[in-house]
C-alpha cells in the first residue's frame, strides 16, 4: 500500500511539473527579469498557489511535441519584440494616434489550460491585454492598439488563433489538434471565424 501511494503520488508531481514550470515560467516573464532571485521566487509563487491554494489538479493531455513547442517559444520571442518595437513606434509617432478597441476571439478549444495560456500569451506580448474569458462561448475579449479599420481587428483576431493552434499543435491532444485542423481549414476556404468556432467542443478527452 505504501509502494502503491509513492507511486501515485509520483505520478501526479510528474503530471503537474510542467504546470509547475509554467507558473515559474509567467512569473518571470511577468517581471521581465531572468535572473536567479526571479526563479527562486517564482518557485516560492508556485509552490504556494499549487499548495496553499489547493486547486484542483490540472489534467495534462500527456502528449508534448518538442518541434511545435520550440516553435512556440520562438514565435512567442519574436513576437515580444516586434510587439515592444510597434508599440514604441506607435507611442512616438507625431502624425496619428493608435486606434484602440475591444475584440471578441472565438476559439476552438475550452479547456481551461489552453485558454489560459492563450490569454497569458496574448496578454504578455504588447499592445494587447485581456480583458475577460468566456469560458462556455469559447471566446476571450482582448483590448488591443493599432485598429484603424475592420482588416486591423482581424489582423489581431487572427494572430491570437494562430496562437491557440500553436499550443495546441505543442502540448493538445489529438482531438483539440484534429479540430484545430479543422477551424484552419474552414477560415481558409473564407468562412467568418464566428462559424468557424462552432465545430464540436475540443476539450481534453480523447487523449491519446
Amino acid at each position: 500500500m505504501r509502494t502503491d501511494a509513492k507511486r501515485s503520488a509520483l505520478t501526479g508531481f510528474w503530471r503537474q511539473l510542467p504546470f509547475f514550470v509554467w507558473l515559474i515560467a509567467v512569473w518571470m516573464l511577468l517581471w521581465g527579469q531572468f535572473t536567479v532571485l526571479a526563479f527562486v521566487t517564482g518557485v516560492v509563487i508556485a509552490i504556494f498557489v499549487t499548495a496553499v491554494f489547493r486547486l484542483p489538479p490540472v489534467e495534462l493531455s500527456g502528449r508534448l511535441n518538442p518541434w511545435w513547442l520550440l516553435v512556440f517559444v520562438l514565435q512567442f520571442t519574436a513576437a515580444l519584440v516586434q510587439g515592444s518595437l510597434t508599440v514604441a513606434w506607435q507611442v512616438i509617432d507625431p502624425r496619428r494616434q493608435p486606434g484602440v478597441a475591444v475584440i471578441a476571439v472565438p476559439l476552438v478549444t475550452d479547456d481551461d489550460l489552453i485558454m489560459a495560456h492563450v490569454g497569458i500569451t496574448a496578454s504578455l506580448i504588447p499592445g494587447s491585454l485581456v480583458l475577460e474569458t468566456d469560458r462556455d462561448r469559447r471566446i476571450i475579449y482582448l483590448h488591443v492598439l493599432g485598429t484603424r479599420s475592420d482588416d486591423d481587428v482581424e489582423h489581431h483576431r487572427r494572430a491570437v488563433q494562430r496562437w491557440e493552434e500553436r499550443l495546441v499543435r505543442a502540448v493538445g491532444s489529438r482531438a483539440q489538434l484534429e479540430a484545430v485542423r479543422s477551424a484552419r481549414a474552414a477560415r481558409g476556404r473564407g468562412t467568418p471565424a464566428k462559424d468557424a468556432a462552432k465545430a464540436p467542443r475540443a476539450s481534453g478527452e480523447g487523449n491519446a
